[in-house]
């Protein structure tokens, strides 16, 4: 048992005083929004910010100068909004691209939380932002916070009828599961006070999490959500066009922290089976015992994949099931085929079409050739179905008529948005964080070293004949894995500017980990680094056999045990 979490009897970390003293997350935000002395709130309130969808930032491009210019960092904030599943209408999606122009920095952002984040918005245009995205009937509670975060699902559930019941569990999830406190309204919303004490949250009580809560729900063959980096992660067992259930896997997660062994990733683990109809009651249990037995005074060692750990997987699933009042199933058999997305145009079943752009880490900006935020634009002034975003940072223009396929495609190649046809396979599969400037936690580039990255990759595998070969790529400026860069059968983490740890060995289906393979390293050594691999991985790869799977057998690095019962694996 690895000795990840402090004890129980410690003292509650700083954290836990401040939620239990916020009156469920009201805290002073309202008064430091009006502060016009300063364009910053305090860090008690930035805390409580999260919950409610908001993190306040600096551009650390700029911080130094403007220490030596004694002015205080140049603040501004990012807001995420919470979609479940990645669903937007043509109208939500124009509303979020007026709100990314007239109040942003001019970009939309897709996350790896099938979400959209803004970037750059100052304090005193906080308010009205979250107010329109409301009256875009979206939120923000909730897509932050020690909650749980935007529930995330295979993102085209229009494959079968069972599958659009699979996306319909998703939704439930995150309705059921989101905070309860009228804090929000009364703050952005300009509600109206509630009387008296505040009503009780009947999930999370006064303290809510011990820390952020993940959900996913993926739909094999694709595994196009990671679903064993989530806390929760639910694989929908088909059988002949019939949603029978969920195999149930707890514990997964992406974070860790340079130089702590007791921090690390984690798979999920496959603990059983549940019906769609016991599906919302043991998810709102797993969250329960969380709640309950989660580490509150070191932060670091609070996610569930810790709990897991300390307490151990039996001892969590008898807790589990005491509250469920019933005993899970054996876990069914499936088969996960990979973990990225499918590019194109695909029919539905019901004879629509679905056409999935690539997006290069989420970015939709209008820079150079690339005229992606008006392309997209243009695309939701005619489209008559929806969007829907995914986990690996790309949209999808979903549920388009037959006939309307020519105008698409029309639109799509005037704005530089079909580049998918013709992108090396790296390229295809490759997702990066937002790192500098903006993120806090930052050590090195990422999103914007990602173009300057990839040519020199390609350059690479195209040299020995790999330039179609599909491999996943991730990169993070930072060890604690929005990127999912534990899951890249290439990754970087950025350990400071221009140095990261390469990491290899990750499978294309998400169910093993990469290990490190270089750590504190520059571009230079990990190009020497990778050359002699891609060399041997094209001329002694088998059929079929991906980049990492390779790597494993042919001994460059051992095999890295999973986390997932074998057995329950077709």
């Amino acid at each position: 048992m690895p000795a990840t979490c402090t004890d129980m009897s410690t003292p509650p970390s700083d954290f836990e005083r401040i939620k239990a003293n916020s009156r469920y997350l009201r805290g002073t935000i309202a008064e430091g929004l009006r502060d016009p002395l300063t364009n910053a709130i305090s860090d008690d309130d930035n805390k409580l910010l999260k919950f409610h969808g908001s993190y306040q930032q600096d551009d650390r491009d700029l911080r130094e100068e403007r220490r030596k210019q004694k002015l205080e960092p140049a603040y501004a904030f990012m807001l995420r909004a919470r979609l479940p599943s990645g669903v937007v209408t043509p109208a939500q999606w124009l509303a979020f691209d007026r709100l990314a122009r007239e109040y942003a920095n001019g970009s939309l952002r897709i996350t790896t939380r099938q979400t959209f984040q803004w970037h750059g918005i100052i304090k005193h245009k906080l308010k009205p932002t979250i107010a329109a995205i409301h009256e875009a009937l979206a939120t923000t509670i909730a897509a932050c916070g020690d909650v749980v975060r935007n529930v995330v699902s295979t993102p085209n559930p229009v494959e079968s009828s069972a599958h659009a019941l699979a996306y319909h569990w998703a939704t439930r999830l995150s309705e059921e599961l989101s905070p309860r406190t009228h804090a929000y309204h009364e703050i952005w919303l300009d509600g109206e006070p509630l009387v008296g004490e505040p009503k009780e949250e009947p999930l999370y009580g006064t303290t809510y999490l011990p820390r952020k809560f993940k959900i996913g729900l993926a739909i094999p063959p694709l595994n196009d959500v990671d679903v064993f980096a989530q806390d929760l992660g639910l694989i929908a067992i088909i059988e002949q066009g019939e949603l029978l259930g969920f195999n149930v896997a707890v514990g997964g997660g992406m974070g860790a922290t340079h130089g702590d062994p007791t921090t690390y990733p984690r798979l999920g683990s496959v603990i059983g089976f549940v019906t769609p109809e016991q599906l919302l009651a043991t998810a709102e249990a797993v969250v329960a015992v969380q709640r309950d037995w989660g580490n509150r005074s070191e932060r670091k060692h609070a996610r569930l994949k810790y709990t897991l750990d300390h307490r151990g997987l039996d001892s969590f699933k008898a807790d589990l099931e005491s509250r469920l009042g019933f005993i899970l199933q054996e876990a069914r058999a499936y088969r996960f085929d990979h973990n990225g997305d499918r590019y194109g145009w695909i029919e539905g079943s019901d004879g629509r079409w679905h056409l999935t752009l690539q997006i290069e880490s989420g970015r939709l900006a209008d820079t150079g050739e690339h005229r992606w935020l008006t392309g997209l634009r243009e695309l939701a002034r005619v489209h008559q179905g929806d969007f829907r975003l995914t986990c690996n940072q790309n949209v999808i223009v979903a549920n388009v008529d037959a006939g309307e396929r020519a105008r698409i495609d029309a639109i799509v190649q005037a704005h530089g948005l079909d580049g998918y046809r013709t992108h090396s396979g790296i390229r295809q599969h490759a997702v990066a964080c937002v790192a500098l400037p903006s993120c806090g936690l930052a050590m090195a580039e990422s999103e914007r070293y990602l173009p300057q990255f990839l040519p020199l990759l390609e350059q690479l595998l195209a040299q020995h004949g790999l330039t179609d070969a599909p491999i996943l790529l991730r990169l993070s400026g930072c060890p604690n894995g929005c990127s999912r860069p534990y899951l890249g059968e290439i990754a970087l983490v950025g350990r400071g500017p221009g140095r990261y740890d390469l990491r290899l060995g990750a499978d294309f289906r998400g169910e093993r980990l990469n290990q490190p393979y270089r750590e504190n390293v520059d571009e230079a050594a990990i190009l020497d680094a990778l050359a002699p691999l891609f060399a041997r991985y094209a001329a002694e790869r088998g059929q079929g056999e991906h980049f990492g799977d390779f790597l494993v057998r042919a001994g460059v690095i051992g095999a890295n045990p999973r986390r997932i019962p074998a057995e329950v694996v077709a």
